[in-house]
């Protein structure tokens, strides 16, 4: 299938899902159909078509969850920073959502995440590098990516760099992707945390990036 293909197949289940009631889960899969149409156009080059398929995510993600998401369902406002760093907007509202939400003082590691990813976008850069640390050396988390976020939030270009080309090699040896959408996106939000720190490396070239 090719990304035009993915784009047109993601927004087709976006507009089906629309019709339906939407409870919180089906508010995520919406969320999740324009997350897929919005990395297909980014990989097809389609920038502002992508930007506004991942706002539209972004949206829907903090629909899903006032429509009475359970309280440790993280991935929805990680879900939706991560939407808009990649659409290139400002993320500060999922940010401080997150932290209104407690991710800070959850014992989950992707709470933690949450938290590292808001003061990052915030630029609570004390406050990021702490919570950074409590994913390091967690069995239930991957380490380079902690190590990466860890880095950005110390302002260590060198060691970020590396951690960075390790998450996406991690990629590369994925087989699942949410909605089966090949992209390194983790590595996407990494690096737009980095540019506005002046730490973003120049990548190699892969299928799964831009």
């Amino acid at each position: 299938m090719t990304w035009t293909d993915g784009a047109a197949a993601a927004i087709a289940r976006y507009e089906a899902g629309e019709t339906r009631g939407l409870d919180q889960r089906q508010l995520t899969q919406l969320a999740n159909a324009a997350w897929a149409a919005g990395l297909c156009l980014l990989m097809e080059g389609r920038r502002n078509e992508a930007a506004e398929w991942l706002r539209r995510a972004a949206q829907r993600y903090r629909e899903s969850w006032d429509a009475g998401a359970p309280p440790d369902a993280w991935g929805r406002p990680i879900a939706a920073t991560k939407a808009l760093l990649i659409a290139g907007d400002d993320a500060s509202e999922p940010a401080q959502w997150a932290l209104d939400a407690g991710a800070a003082e959850s014992e989950s590691p992707i709470g933690r995440y949450a938290a590292v990813l808001a003061y990052l976008v915030l630029h609570r850069d004390v406050e990021a590098r702490m919570a950074a640390e409590t994913l390091v050396d967690r069995d239930d988390f991957p380490r380079d990516v902690a190590d990466a976020l860890l880095m950005i939030a110390g302002l260590d270009r060198n060691e970020y760099a590396a951690d960075v080309l390790s998450v996406l090699e991690s990629f590369e040896r994925r087989t699942d992707f949410l909605e089966d959408v090949r992209v390194a996106d983790t590595v996407l939000v990494l690096q737009a945390l980095a540019a506005a720190r002046d730490m973003a490396i120049e990548l190699p070239p892969s299928e799964l990036l831009p």
